[in-house]
């Protein structure tokens, strides 16, 4: 079947213009992938979900020649630079005579290790050892992105399966079992067994119509089979006309 993109009117194969309103029909091919029939400018197919429009690897440029050494014009070398003269010795002050009244100095085997010295403004050493470092109680944690749909004339919401790259929508049949099924909706007549899928890409959600009878629509506005919307937070999916089944993406 060859849908019209004007008004979604499902035309029999070979046909060059739409029954219903007579606007000319794309032309259709196979899927390199599964051999099922395609419209020429799809960008996906609709039964495997395969890439239709997949580019030739570019031809990689040479590499630029390797620079040569430039020659040696005879330059020099530098004399050694002289070591620095290390700084006189402190002198104590006893050697002045600024010793106060009263004060003797330590014996040599009083004396205190260099090892016992600290700076005044260190803190002081527990006999245990240094204290380990401590957790921050504000230490980050990874969260990974979950995303639903809130069916809007009932209230009810449907999370989107995590471990899934692409999500079929529509209604249980023999060739593609839903992941999302919508059966059990209200006014569900009206959407199709294969109905629609929702591809992840990293952090991105597309939806894409993959062949409906009434087609799919995002914030009111048609989207064409084969074509991809990326979702955003709020945006609004119509499985067929009349906003009857209709769903909000969420995103949390």
């Amino acid at each position: 079947m060859i849908v019209c993109p004007n008004c979604n009117h499902q035309n029999p194969e070979g046909a060059v213009q739409c029954e219903a309103c007579y606007t000319p029909l794309p032309a259709m091919t196979s899927c390199p992938n599964c051999g099922a029939k395609v419209q020429a400018d799809a960008s996906f197919c609709g039964q495997c979900g395969a890439n239709l429009r997949v580019q030739t690897p570019a031809v990689q440029a040479p590499l630029p020649p390797t620079p040569t050494l430039a020659p040696d014009f005879g330059i020099p070398d530098l004399p050694p630079i002289e070591p620095l003269v290390p700084p006189d010795p402190l002198v104590s002050s006893s050697a002045f005579g600024n010793e106060p009244s009263g004060a003797s100095p330590l014996p040599p085997d009083e004396a205190i290790p260099p090892s016992a010295a600290q700076h005044p403004l260190a803190p002081p050493v527990s006999p245990a050892g240094p204290s380990q470092p401590t957790a921050s109680p504000s230490a980050t944690q990874l969260q990974t992105q979950s995303a639903r749909l809130l069916h809007v004339q009932t209230n009810t919401v449907v999370e989107l399966p995590n471990h899934l790259s692409v999500i079929h929508v529509g209604k249980p049949n023999d060739r593609i079992p839903p992941d999302i099924d919508v059966s059990g909706f209200p006014n569900s007549e009206i959407v199709s067994r294969i109905h629609a899928d929702i591809r992840v890409e990293g952090d991105a959600y597309y939806i894409e119509d993959v062949g409906s009878s009434n087609g799919t629509y995002i914030n009111n506005l048609p989207l064409p089979m084969g074509n991809r919307h990326r979702l955003r937070p709020g945006d609004r999916i119509a499985l067929g006309k009349g906003d009857r089944v209709t769903f909000l993406f969420q995103v949390s």
